[in-house]
């Protein structure tokens, strides 16, 4: 099954958002409570981090790279081996 990914300052931004629309006594306590909440809920989700993405797309271009080296290697032999 696919992953999402999340960039981590995402909380960040949501709780910044939700921060600047209202009175600043309340702010505080609301911070923790919806940060905690965010984590916990992002945690259940299937993500990755942008970062865990980036090192998985580089895996995979090597192994790209060195599949499509195989497969030269591997139609070289079959013409050799068909010529003789």
């Amino acid at each position: 099954m696919p992953c999402a990914v999340i960039d981590p300052s995402t909380i960040e931004q949501v709780i910044a958002g939700l921060k600047s629309g209202l009175p600043s006594g309340v702010t505080q306590d609301l911070e923790k409570n919806l940060r905690a909440a965010l984590t916990a809920v992002f945690a259940r989700l299937d993500l990755v981090t942008r970062e865990e993405l980036e090192v998985q797309a580089a895996v995979l271009a090597r192994t790209r790279t060195r599949l499509e080296e195989l497969e030269k290697q591997v139609a070289e032999l079959e013409k050799a081996l068909l010529k003789k």
